[in-house]
């Protein structure tokens, strides 16, 4: 193993920060548009839906906190599949992992310019566009700079400041359901359903980011799994009060682009659609905030295993953090986001979660038989039970992948092995 650059990261994440980082990991744009999509397929069932799909994801945040116990360094999955499988599959997991980032900072980024096209016309197309990506790019890669206590002050904020107009979306409307709204006459198919829980993934992952700055956490073997617990359930909660809101306020709920703007703006006026799409922007760059600051740690991980260039393993001597990771990372989503290719590469993304799911579940079991393993500080009852579920319903969810979708993923996997071999040869040789 590659020697530790000096100085090393500095560990200021607290419990709290950690949950802020789920909440901005996983709540970004999927909850404002979802709920009429889903509506759409299941009727008034798609809370159940919605239900189902957190007992789904929760079989994946289970083995990520008994596994996260029992390591402190920094990588999330990427530590997991290289302690666990050696540092070919660790890289490839790796490599998944910073691409996930990347295809998901794209995605997002690029509807805040359309949200913030509703407040200030023009903004979403042209010139604008570009500067203001361009602009939200740099800022937050200076925050991020900045130090990792400044990168977690800002994501608290943030997720204070997303679920504020949530909260109070839902204890408003609440108040205004029309109880004729909730009709659970007729079950859905067995395909709409699946379409649903599909598309809810997408709105109920991102929660594995708290893992990957473990490096900087206070005490991740105890902070990350109580995180991952407390942050999921909050998100649970939400999201299904959420969905009961929009099926009792919104007449035409099916057809409408923006449920939770148009529910608002139904039961509380022009004000309430204002909230909502200020909460949206919020939301937003809450989630890019961390998408940045854990893109950039899977590149210094992988570095200090001496699996990419050593630059990218260098630590500022004041603020403590990866720069070069951190810039480097910020150039590629600034590039990916702007070519305007991301649509296609969203759905890399989703592949690239669920192989990374599939690793860490796989490595709980591993794990448990080791004996040489860490102690893990977390055991889940029934986790070995629990984790081959895990398993099964990501190789479900990735059955429903076409052929050219699973060959892109391949060809972006190959070209990070490409870049693997090469680092490893070139570092083997200057040593």
């Amino acid at each position: 193993m590659a020697s530790t650059a000096a100085p090393s990261l500095a560990r200021s994440l607290r419990r709290w920060d950690l949950v802020g980082v789920v909440l901005n990991g996983v709540i970004g744009a999927g909850i404002f548009g979802l709920p009429s999509k889903i509506f759409s397929l299941t009727g008034a069932d798609s809370i159940f839906a919605f239900g189902a799909c957190a007992v789904c994801v929760s079989t994946f945040v289970l083995c990520f906190a008994e596994v996260a116990s029992r390591y402190s360094g920094t990588g999330g999955p990427y530590l997991y599949a290289r302690e666990t499988y050696g540092p070919t599959v660790g890289f490839t997991v790796g490599w998944l992992v910073w691409i996930a980032r990347l295809t998901s900072f794209a995605a997002n980024s690029n509807l805040l310019p359309a949200y913030l096209d509703l407040l200030f016309p023009g903004a979403g197309s042209g010139v604008p566009r570009v500067l203001i990506l361009t602009g939200i790019v740099a800022l937050l890669a200076l925050v991020n700079i900045r130090g990792v206590r400044l990168a977690a002050d800002a994501s608290n904020t943030l997720a204070i400041g997303k679920l504020l107009p949530l909260a109070v979306f839902i204890i408003a409307g609440l108040l205004f359901l029309d109880p004729a709204r909730f009709s659970f006459t007729m079950s859905p198919g067995y395909r709409p359903l699946t379409q649903s829980l599909l598309l809810l993934v997408y709105a109920f992952t991102g929660f594995e980011m708290a893992v990957i700055p473990a490096g900087e956490a206070r005490k991740p073997e105890r902070d990350l799994p109580r995180a991952l617990l407390m942050g999921m359930a909050t998100v649970v909660a939400f999201y299904v009060l959420i969905q009961v809101v929009c099926i009792g306020t919104l007449p035409g709920l099916a057809a409408s682009q923006r449920p939770l703007a148009d529910a608002a703006n139904h039961f509380l006026g022009t004000w309430g659609a204002v909230m909502i799409t200020v909460g949206i922007v919020i939301s937003l760059a809450g989630n890019l905030n961390v998408l940045v600051l854990a893109a950039s740690r899977v590149l210094f991980a992988m570095a200090e295993n001496g699996e990419l260039p050593r630059r990218l393993q260098q630590v500022h001597p004041r603020f403590r953090i990866p720069v070069s990771g951190v810039l480097w990372t910020s150039a590629a989503m600034l590039a990916l986001t702007l070519s305007g290719t991301f649509i296609y590469l969203v759905t890399i993304s989703a592949i690239s979660r669920l192989v990374t799911y599939i690793v860490t579940c796989s490595a709980l079991p591993v794990l448990r038989r080791r004996t040489t393993a860490p102690k893990a500080a977390f055991r889940m009852p029934a986790g070995v039970a629990v984790s081959l579920i895990g398993i099964v319903l990501a190789l479900w969810l990735l059955s429903n992948i076409t052929l050219r979708e699973a060959r892109d993923t391949a060809l972006a996997t190959a070209a990070g092995l490409c870049i693997y071999v090469f680092t490893r040869i070139f570092r083997s040789q200057r040593s």
